[in-house]
């Protein structure tokens, strides 16, 4: 397993100005990003050891980032 951080613009290679674009643009979807970005720096944390969690509440992080993601993902293929 990867103990990289999920960051947007690498998830979505080729839409950096269209998530930059989005989040100046769209309070619903800098919110969306915002929140990716904290699950996703707790995820991390938790991988990395710095704040361990139970297996359960890291499947509950994992599964939040995804879902988060999901949603970002479908902003980007209508924009």
């Amino acid at each position: 397993m990867s103990h990289v951080p999920h960051e947007l613009a690498e998830d979505f290679p080729g839409y950096e100005d269209v998530l930059h674009k989005l989040k100046t643009n769209d309070a619903h979807f800098a919110r969306l990003a915002d929140e990716y970005h904290e699950v996703n720096r707790a995820v991390h944390r938790a991988e990395t050891g710095v704040e361990p969690v139970d297996d359960f509440r890291m499947q509950e992080m994992r599964r939040a980032r995804m879902v988060l993601k999901d949603e970002i993902a479908v902003f980007l293929r209508d924009a």
